[in-house]
């Protein structure tokens, strides 16, 4: 077999896996005669190792995605792969923007890690894609977001918290529990997690503003530009796909990732809310959205430490400040 890894460091987070792990995982969801001539890892992502994989006499490749060791995830990141299966039927209403499940094995009996195995979306990924596009059409591309988004948040769920659980009562334990999460994973690697828990310890104290929150709704968790699809030839940008919805959870709408970056900028992406719908303006939600700031931010710290990012580590802690002055 032809095989085509990314190159790293031995202490990178992300491993990739063998040849031999992936004609094993083939022959498993496959058939034992089944050969995988070609696997080439794909770089975007950087949590999963992922991988094209062409199999002998079957025209269309799959994709592999193999989670982490066990041992290397973090608590507020634990089985993600898990938590984005358990999400599928959930996400029907983007059904044809998603790619196909075609099997999950979390037995650890062939590798030591959970995977996936994914029919291949075409397309081109947007950030390799978009720039090609003249910035007048980009409002196309992020009124197309806008109109996902709010497909996703229109979907209800039975309680808070991550899709796979642990499950919660109400919005305020959820992002609680998330909060102390972050904060115990940045304890684990040696950072500094003290503003962090103050906004837990704000967000338990003011409970009730949260919990003005009382019908869950689903929230992507990470949808943007980096894991979306763009038609390769299409004459302004069409989105074709939505991948890697692992980080899916039930909550307020406002504490979306793709929110978040919806409002980082005034430019071309104000284009958003023309299909989402307006924002709601309230004291309330204001407030809200500090404290998810501060989710996030936390989130972030972790994952600029797990890519070796120190400087952009050490710029969470002036950021977070603000944010913490915000909400006290």
């Amino acid at each position: 077999m032809e095989f085509q890894p990314i190159e790293r460091g031995a202490g990178a987070f992300q491993q990739t896996v063998t040849a031999e792990e992936i004609q094993a995982i083939c022959a498993r969801v496959f058939g034992t005669g089944t050969l995988a001539v070609r696997a080439v890892e794909l770089g975007a992502g950087m949590y999963n190792n992922t991988y094209r994989v062409d199999l002998q006499g079957q025209e269309h490749p799959v994709v592999v995605r193999v989670a982490p060791e066990p041992g290397r995830q973090f608590r507020s990141e634990r089985e993600l792969m898990r938590n984005e299966y358990a999400s599928v039927p959930w996400l029907a209403p983007i059904a044809p923007l998603m790619p196909r499940v075609i099997a999950a094995d979390w037995s650890h009996e062939v590798i030591g890690r959970d995977y996936l195995v994914q029919s291949f979306l075409q397309g081109v990924p947007a950030p390799d894609r978009l720039g090609g596009y003249p910035r007048s059409a980009w409002p196309v591309f992020f009124r197309q977001m806008g109109a996902i988004a709010r497909t996703v948040h229109a979907v209800r769920g039975p309680s808070f918290g991550p899709v796979a659980g642990p499950v919660y009562a109400t919005w305020s334990a959820a992002v609680t529990a998330s909060l102390e999460d972050i904060a115990a994973d940045l304890d684990s690697v040696g950072l500094d997690a003290a503003d962090l828990r103050k906004v837990a310890a704000v967000a338990a104290h003011h409970r009730d503003v949260l919990d003005e929150i009382t019908q869950p709704r689903l929230l992507a968790g990470d949808l943007w530009t980096v894991n979306v699809m763009l038609a390769d030839h299409a004459a302004e940008p069409m989105i074709s796909g939505v991948l890697d919805m692992d980080r899916t959870w039930w909550g307020d709408p406002a504490a979306d990732w793709t929110i978040r970056m919806a409002l980082a900028k005034q430019d071309e992406r104000v284009a958003f809310w023309d299909t989402y719908g307006p924002q709601d303006r309230s004291p309330a939600t204001a407030w809200r959205s500090h404290l998810y700031e501060a989710r996030h931010l936390g989130a972030i710290r972790l994952e600029r430490h797990r890519l070796g990012n120190t400087d952009g580590v050490n710029n969470t802690f002036g950021t977070m400040a603000t944010v913490l002055s915000a909400l006290t």
